[in-house]
């Protein structure tokens, strides 16, 4: 049985992903440089999240069906903090209509 977080993406799709810039590549940090842009001096934000329907560029697959972080080892931080299940991930699922998680 696969984690239900890889048939949701909901989260990718529903936050502002801001990051120091040293997590980017091109600063000494794993987040690739070019899926990151610059938002002030040391605050970086992921391509994408700071739309009108925010989705992050490093976001495959469709929502609420398949989807994964095509950079899931190199993701930033806010990304590796945020919890399956979590008051924000309920958010972010309820907002795409979708059931509350399954954990």
């Amino acid at each position: 049985m696969s984690h239900p977080c890889l048939s949701c993406g909901a989260c990718c799709a529903g936050f502002r992903v801001d990051f120091a810039t040293q997590e980017r590549s091109d600063h000494g940090g794993c987040v690739p440089a070019g899926l990151a842009v610059n938002v002030v001096e040391g605050i970086s934000r992921m391509r994408g999240t700071d739309h009108r329907e925010p989705r992050c560029a490093a976001l495959v697959g469709r929502i609420g069906e398949a989807a994964h972080c095509g950079i899931y080892e190199w993701r930033p931080s806010p990304c590796r903090e945020f919890a399956a299940g979590s008051e924000a991930c309920e958010r972010a699922r309820l907002r795409r209509g979708m059931p509350p998680y399954p954990g």
